[in-house]
């Protein structure tokens, strides 16, 4: 069982950054990160493939989130810019053990998830 363990929230003004990581502990296939905000569904974020080549976006975060990976210390993460207070949510980093016909954005197609990290922006 893959362990994924999410570090680097917290509270922040708008239009500054931070710097989500999960680490995982073993190798996994593409990655990504969803988040969740109070009362509502869970959102896709961005994800990543298995080589680090290939990235995917919400339109919402697009040219404001970045991610990457560095598969030599089994970490992924999200570089968050210019935050907004609609960006307030529980981040949560997401691993497939395989490759899966689920769309990127389809957090069914994920098989481990970590336990979040909070994300608060203030206006």
């Amino acid at each position: 069982q893959v362990q994924l363990v999410e570090s680097g929230g917290g509270l922040v003004q708008a239009g500054y950054s931070l710097r989500l990581s999960c680490a995982a502990s073993e190798r996994t296939f593409s990655m990504g990160w969803f988040r969740q905000a109070p009362g509502k569904e869970r959102e896709f974020v961005a994800a990543i493939s298995a080589s680090g080549l290939t990235t995917l976006y919400a339109d919402s975060v697009k040219g404001r989130f970045t991610i990457s990976r560095d598969n030599a210390k089994n970490t992924m993460y999200l570089q968050v810019d210019s935050l907004k207070p609609e960006d307030t949510a529980v981040y949560y980093c997401a691993a497939r053990r395989a490759y899966s016909t689920l769309p990127a954005g389809n957090r069914a197609g994920y098989d481990y998830w970590g336990q979040g990290t909070q994300v608060t922006v203030s206006s």
